[in-house]
């Protein structure tokens, strides 16, 4: 375990960071807490409005969205990135306009960022750490458990619909769900 000092003389263990001790700022602007979405699955993607992948993939992320809606312990979290093939150039308006009116996402939406290089986001800089896999397209996917750890990393060529049985073992893993585990065994749930 490494500990660093801060310069206000604090110190802190790097194991007591995870991807829910970030912030972000969602497409309104306004700062979100990644901390509320600690004690659930978290599915992080960078997305793009103008990629081939787009329609294919949100049509999986609402798919799984909705398959896990039930639990209230899972989400998808779309990070928009305009890096790849300048393909997110539009204004947060229009980013919000495209995810929520035309794609109907119902899954949480924040500023458009950058996922690599300069400006990394942190909360990025901890999946790709902790990954060991840093996106080189739109649409990368990592899966975080209720803890903020990073379970595995999938590019573009994975459909969100492949991670379905991934995210069912996140799930039963949560302390909640594992004192009620027959609910996942059943299999009509999802």
């Amino acid at each position: 375990m490494h500990i660093s000092s801060h310069a206000n003389g604090e110190t802190s263990r790097t194991s007591d960071i995870d991807f829910y001790t970030f912030e972000a700022y969602d497409i309104n602007n306004e700062r979100v807490s990644l901390e509320k979405f600690r004690g659930k699955v978290s599915l992080v993607v960078n997305v793009a409005s103008e990629c081939g992948y787009t329609d294919g993939h949100y049509t999986g992320l609402n798919f799984l969205q909705d398959a896990f809606k039930d639990t209230q312990l899972f989400n998808v979290l779309a990070f928009p990135c305009n890096q790849f093939g300048q393909q997110e150039p539009g204004s947060s308006e229009a980013i919000y306009n495209f995810v929520y009116e035309r794609k109907g996402a119902k899954f949480p939406l924040f500023a458009k960022i950058n996922v690599i290089n300069n400006n990394v986001h942190p909360a990025w800089s901890f999946l790709i750490n902790n990954s060991g896999h840093a996106p080189n397209w739109n649409f990368w996917k990592y899966l975080v458990d209720h803890n903020g750890q990073v379970i595995g990393a999938w590019g573009p060529h994975t459909s969100p619909e492949d991670l379905l049985d991934i995210i069912k073992l996140a799930l039963q893993n949560i302390p909640s769900v594992k004192k009620n585990s027959a609910q996942f065994s059943r299999g009509d749930e999802f």
